[in-house]
């Protein structure tokens, strides 16, 4: 029990908790927590965590109970947890374990529903009835070894959280080590993850800031499981960036690591894979034609880089992929599609999260002011931005030609650093490249070419690099300290999370990310939205206007 003089939590009504980051127990407060509340925001003084339905699950999925939450928030909090709380706690934990999953006698497995109502509910639901088979015992389902996973998501979505306790299998022996030791929270995610190996283990997600090591937390995993292992990436650039890091990190040899992607079909013990060319098809009533190889690879560890991203076919295969070790590594679970529940019923839950302000202070990632520039639109572009339908008005604000001063403003301000542009809109970067010389790379630039581009930018032959939204995910350009962004994706906070960490890779000097906006437009509406998130992940925001 804590003093009361030093009780840093306020529980509200709402289920947010409200942590006073100044008091000398705060940090022993927030580990306490975090085990059942997501973090919300994290400005200066006071972070906001949140009280789920997921979060709790993940809670019990660690083996923590309501009591053992309850009595938790009761020694730290400076007044009574609300009655609305607690019932909340208490009933949503405990659905999980209702729904037990355990091997069969046979090929499908046992669907254990502990509660008699839960059982007849689940029989009577006719969606499930394909998913679910009636068997001979009272209160337990039959569930086919490739409806494990569908079966899992569509329950959680009637909010019955499935324990599964299939025991996980590691086909082949691939054996690695690390050449270098992990940083201590990169252990604690993988430990986080893994635990004892026991039934319940070996699936999650780990949320890290950009630049903090997600794909050393990842080679950590494959280091302790020593597994076949697919790697599935956003895009080339970053299956190579894995491929590179592999090589680097660890003494895997390079004759048993794969690339399958558009350019290459490489199937070997170590395999990595971009989500594109899993959901290639050349029609749209086609079957997805490289799945079926992909499935047959026999893994016993899935990587999902940028999990937040996981496209919706790409369920599919994860669906049924649930035998093997699952591992999500990400920036941040936002999904502007609301998908993340699907994430923690396919992947598994969030097991490790830490708030980028911690590992800035203790220089683990770069430090970053976020700066936003308003300029006002040109006097001629007034008229037709008035009439203009929404998406042409964001369009007209986005692409304003008064950027480009500002723009060589602050490439004047920062000349000699190493800076990204980046934009939206293709035109708009096209003529910043014409203007400005500098090269640039979009959707259409070769792979080779971005490779090559890249590499002379790390190694700081290339000082500015244009970028369209093709640069948002598993770039890795450590040494970026500047990043300009004359364009967005209306509203994105996932967007903007990934802009900013392409430059909080460590580095001896502050690093800066400018917006800039065309003032009283719908720019201006959808900025406020993206400024809002930065502020809550603890980031100082300024705010300048010109004109």
């Amino acid at each position: 029990m804590n003093n009361t003089e030093d009780r840093p939590l306020i529980v509200q009504s709402d289920r947010s908790l409200m942590l006073d980051v100044h008091s000398p127990s705060a940090d022993s407060c927030r580990n306490s927590i975090m085990a059942f509340s997501e973090l919300v925001k994290a400005p200066e003084h006071v972070h906001t965590y949140a009280i789920s339905a997921i979060s709790l699950w993940n809670a019990a999925s660690a083996g923590l109970s309501a009591q053992e939450i309850l009595a938790r928030l009761d020694s730290w909090t400076k007044f009574p947890v609300p009655e609305n709380v607690s019932s909340y706690i208490t009933d949503i934990t405990s659905r999980f374990g209702k729904l037990v999953l355990v091997p069969g006698d046979g090929t499908p497995y046992r669907l254990e529903v502990k509660d008699p109502f839960i059982a007849k509910v689940l029989a009577s639901d006719k969606t499930l009835s394909g998913l679910l088979h009636r068997t001979d015992e009272k209160d337990v389902f039959s569930v086919s070894l490739y409806d494990r996973g569908t079966a899992k998501l569509e329950l959680i979505r009637r909010s019955y959280p499935v324990d599964d306790r299939i025991p996980i299998s590691a086909p082949e022996n691939v054996p690695m080590k690390m050449k270098a030791s992990l940083r201590d929270y990169q252990s604690l995610a993988v430990d986080s993850v893994l635990g004892d190996m026991g039934p319940g283990t070996g699936f999650g997600t780990v949320v890290m800031p950009c630049g903090s090591g997600k794909t050393v937390v990842g080679l950590g995993i494959m280091e302790r499981l020593r597994t076949r292992t697919l790697i599935l990436c956003p895009n080339v650039v970053a299956v190579r960036q894995w491929i590179n890091e592999i090589k680097a990190k660890t003494d895997i040899p390079e004759d048993i690591v794969g690339e399958y992607s558009g350019e290459k079909k490489e199937i070997r013990p170590v395999t990595v894979c971009t989500y594109q060319v899993l959901t290639y098809r050349s029609q749209k009533t086609d079957e997805y034609e490289h799945m079926k190889t992909i499935m047959e690879g026999n893994w016993g560890l899935v990587i999902y880089d940028e999990v937040h991203m996981l496209p919706a076919p790409v369920f599919k295969i994860t669906a049924e992929l649930q035998s093997v070790y699952r591992i999500g590594l990400t920036a941040t679970l936002i999904r502007e599609d609301g998908r993340e529940g699907d994430v923690f019923s396919l992947v598994g839950p969030k097991r490790y999260d830490i708030p980028w302000t911690d590992l800035s202070r203790k220089g683990w990632i770069a430090n970053a002011y976020c700066i936003e520039v308003r300029i006002p639109l040109p006097d001629d572009l007034e008229l037709p931005y008035a009439v203009a339908q929404r998406r042409e008005k964001y369009r007209l604000a986005s692409t304003n030609p008064r950027k480009e001063t500002v723009l060589e403003a602050l490439l004047a301000k920062h000349k000699g650093d190493s800076i990204i542009i980046i934009g939206q809109y293709l035109d708009q970067l096209k003529q910043v490249h014409k203007t400005t010389g500098y090269p640039i790379i979009t959707g259409s630039t070769s792979n080779a070419r971005r490779e090559e581009l890249y590499s002379l930018f790390r190694e700081g032959k290339e000082k500015v690099l244009i970028v369209s939204k093709v640069a948002n995910y598993a770039i890795d350009l450590p040494d970026a300290s500047v990043a300009i962004q004359i364009s967005g994706t209306f509203g994105s906070r996932q967007e903007e999370a990934q802009r900013l960490g392409r430059i909080l890779r460590p580095k001896k000097k502050s690093s800066f990310f400018y917006s800039v906006i065309s003032k009283y437009t719908v720019e201006e509406e959808f900025s406020a939205n993206r400024q809002k998130f930065l502020i809550e992940q603890g980031y100082s925001y300024q705010t300048r206007e010109i004109g």
